[in-house]
């Protein structure tokens, strides 16, 4: 394994790792005849990688580029992403990946909030970016990826191209699920020790050396392809298979032929597998584990019985991927289990104010380095906006605004983000576990919960609902499915979690990492009772006496 240390930097390591592992494949595009680029697949040596990057080094260093620069890369999943990603941190610039996913104005936010000084995009992007570029205020070059790339001068060449440690690497943006997108800075050390946590946890989670096969279909704007799992392979001469994107079509297939040791996940992926058909290649595969977090717990085992893989959950954020495994046996499939605390961070549970809550009752996840060093390793800080990052560390505890539960022996369960609490006449209502028995029918395709006001109990359980194919989507609450879906969640639930509130829809949007943006559901300073469809339930909700 390359070593690092508290002063190394990206090219130092990537360097050093490419002439230990020269000949072993680095990056894998998976085969597929459907795409337009690299039908056929790609894979790329250690050597192969640390040639192009010299080459796109040059290309950047003779345009001006170097520290303070921040380039934007439109790339899709494509390999190209990580090429000039190193080729820009080896030279002190800054990437910001960009959303393909991203309507133009979302994408202007970022542009104009980055201050980006160039943008790196692929064809099929170009109309999205020049849509983006037409109603942003910063208007940076734009050029499109080729083989022989010319780049435009930097308006103001850079006075450096050596990075140290607490260089920004990239600038990811949160999915802004809530309101806008913060910019989050990953220093260069933060990257690296990221990659160098996730390879050295051992138990469950063992990664072997120069022999690993690393499968994530997650976008590379995200944290967990771009910097979580990448500088994990790299740090241990492993290879990232990165596909274009989650397609559940080509999950298995792409599976075995890449000879995957380890495949990551996310929460939506595990149902969409299982209701598919019995595929010939569905055991047919070198998984070893799967590492991913919010899958459903009702299917947590099934999964793994027919397919013949633990799925590690874990818990972990942007802001900070030093992740909490689920690795250690025996595990608690099915329990949304996160593990426990390793050697390297500190954590409590708090109430609202701020104060430890005993063990085995829900609060906030408070995590930091130590009372020495808080921020240790950890982001530095949001991109602008000096009060979010010293609101989110005040009192010297990273707010992760998780509700979790931990208990005496120091396992800890995940429940909610805090803001997906319902705090209904003085109960908390975890919006994913009603999502979860909802989603639990075989009726239903999707679910989405959220807090509505209410006048007499301060909020009530909102349900948004998609059906299956084949189902007819109900008219008005007299129609059986209606009390079907309503008496299924009163059966499995305590009485006032039940929706009080129900609403057919035929899609719930989500991001490109398929998490659901519930602020997308309804227009801003909408009442959602008032919205076309919806179905007040509150009067079935009654507490079920004991005889």
């Amino acid at each position: 394994m390359i070593e690092i240390s508290e002063t190394s930097t990206i090219p130092e390591v990537f360097f050093a790792a490419a002439k230990a592992y020269a000949q072993r494949p680095f990056l894998v595009a998976p085969a597929n005849p459907a795409r337009a680029y690299s039908p056929a697949g790609q894979t790329l040596t250690y050597a192969e990688v640390a040639e192009a990057v010299q080459d796109l080094m040059q290309t950047y260093q003779q345009a001006g580029y170097g520290v303070g620069h921040r380039v934007g890369l439109l790339l899709e999943n494509r390999l190209a992403h990580f090429l000039h990603k190193l080729a820009m941190n080896a030279l002190g610039i800054c990437c910001v990946p960009l959303n393909p996913d991203h309507r133009p104005p979302e994408m202007a936010y970022v542009i104009d909030h980055a201050k980006l000084d160039l943008v790196v995009f692929v064809d099929p992007m170009a109309s999205l970016l020049h849509k983006a570029l037409a109603v942003s205020v910063v208007q940076p070059a734009a050029v499109e990826l080729s083989q022989k790339m010319v780049l435009p001068g930097a308006s103001v060449p850079a006075t450096s191209i050596k990075p140290d440690s607490a260089c920004i690497a990239s600038v990811l943006y949160t999915s802004g699920t809530t309101g806008r997108p913060k910019g989050c800075l990953m220093s260069h050390r933060y990257e690296l020790a990221a990659g160098r946590w996730y390879a050295t946890r051992g138990d469950l989670i063992e990664f072997g050396e120069a022999c690993e096969r690393i499968y994530n279909p997650l976008p590379v704007f995200h944290v967990n392809a771009s910097i979580f799992s990448f500088y994990c392979a790299m740090l241990k001469g492993n290879c990232q298979i990165q596909t274009d994107r989650f397609q559940v079509s080509r999950w298995f297939t792409e599976v075995h032929e890449s000879q995957a040791t380890v495949v990551h996940y996310l929460g939506v992926v595990v149902p969409m597998l299982l209701n598919q058909a019995s595929h010939p290649l569905e055991r047919d595969h070198r998984v070893r584990f799967a590492i991913g977090a919010g899958v459903d717990p009702q299917r947590h085992a099934e999964f793994e019985q027919r397919f013949g893989y633990p799925l590690i959950e874990i818990w972990g954020m942007t802001e900070m991927v030093r992740a909490i495994f689920d690795a250690e046996l025996p595990r608690q499939v099915g329990t949304r289990a996160i593990g426990r605390v390793q050697p390297g961070m500190q954590v409590r549970v708090v109430d609202d104010a701020d104060e430890d809550v005993p063990h085995g009752t829900p609060g906030e996840l408070l995590v930091r380095d130590s009372a020495s060093s808080p921020r240790r390793d950890f982001f530095s800080g949001y991109l602008d906006d000096e009060n979010a990052t010293e609101h989110a560390w005040r009192g010297g505890w990273f707010h992760t605004g998780d509700i979790v539960v931990r208990h005496a022996d120091g396992l800890m369960h995940f429940l909610e983000r805090r803001k997906n609490i319902i705090r209904r006449s003085g109960e908390n209502i975890a919006a994913a576990e009603v999502e979860a028995v909802l989603q639990s029918h075989p009726g239903v395709a999707q679910a989405a919960v959220l807090a509505v006001q209410d006048e007499v109990r301060e909020e009530e359980v909102l349900a948004c609902v998609v059906l299956k194919p084949g189902q007819t989507v109900p008219n008005t609450a007299d129609d059986a499915l209606v009390r079907e879906l309503f008496d299924h969640c009163d059966a499995n639930l305590a009485y006032f979690k039940a929706p009080g509130w129900l609403w057919f829809t035929n899609e719930i949007p989500t991001t490109g990492t398929q998490k659901i943006q519930k602020h997308q559901l309804f227009a801003a300073d909408s009442d959602p009772r008032k919205e076309v469809g919806m179905m007040d339930l509150r009067s079935w909700k009654k507490r079920h006496r004991q005889p």
